[in-house]
């Protein structure tokens, strides 16, 4: 893909990114059991609205999850929370039917309450709380070797974080490039280079970030094995590496394994 294609592809992705809105729904919530300790699991839906999305995402967190996020987000963004009621605990009874009927409820709202404050919305600490679980558990599954695993995982999560992550667009580049890693290591490198075109786009030739000469080497290596033309690829990495020359980086591989080792 040339520099100007990307720039074509760009703006269409750029519109049609700058009208995400999302809807939160707690859809179910169930009792679970470990060793000495009880606790409820809350699977948090999460759709775009306006449209028919067929991308939703579904992950479960704990109440002791949503209270970190909380108190996280309050040491940040204090101020801006007075109005955002968080359901505290009760003393007995936070395993009746009835409170979590009821906090199911409660969850949702403060979710919806978060995500109408602009700079909630946008801050690592909301988007963590939905992906970052995700994304560890996809990462360790690429280092053991679980490609099929790990882009189980990634092709559930990258839609999310691209919902959430609209206004910086090189935030899905990690996720993007290792589901490129597993889907080369799976021999399915045609499906390997639509990705690293979509991770492409999100750079924009930024040449300073990390993943530009790691993902562009990877590219031309695709580009060769698939037969395409690879010209404009290399000629991008080259120049790349004239005015910034290094010594031996980090191959793409190299690079996303050291994701989310915390």
């Amino acid at each position: 893909m040339t520099t100007k294609e990307l720039q074509e592809q760009w703006q269409k992705e750029k519109s049609r990114w700058r009208h995400v809105k999302l809807l939160f729904e707690i859809a179910s919530a169930r009792i679970e059991e470990r060793r000495v300790s009880k606790f409820v699991m809350y699977q948090v839906v999460i759709v775009q609205t306006g449209s028919f999305d067929s991308d939703k995402a579904v992950v479960d967190r704990r109440y002791s999850d949503f209270e970190r996020l909380h108190k996280a987000l309050l040491k940040r963004f204090g101020p801006e929370l007075e109005d955002v009621a968080f359901p505290r605990k009760r003393l007995t009874g936070n395993l009746s039917a009835e409170t979590i009927c009821e906090r199911r409820l409660e969850l949702r709202d403060y979710l919806r309450l978060l995500y109408a404050v602009r700079a909630v919305r946008r801050s690592r600490e909301f988007v963590d709380f939905l992906t970052r679980p995700e994304l560890r558990e996809a990462f360790g599954c690429l280092r053991a070797g679980q490609y099929a695993r790990a882009l189980d995982v990634l092709g559930r999560v990258v839609p999310l974080q691209e919902k959430l992550t609209a206004h910086c667009q090189t935030a899905t580049v990690p996720a993007l490039c290792a589901t490129l890693v597993c889907l080369r290591d799976l021999e399915r490198p045609a499906e390997a280079f639509a990705v690293g075109e979509r991770a492409l786009q999100r750079l924009r030739a930024r040449e300073s970030h990390r993943y530009y000469a790691p993902l562009l080497d990877a590219m031309v290596r695709l580009a060769y094995a698939l037969g395409k033309d690879f010209a404009s690829l290399q000629g991008q990495l080259d120049d790349s590496q004239l005015r910034r020359p290094t010594h031996r980086g980090f191959t793409l591989k190299e690079l996303t394994v050291r994701e989310y080792l915390s």
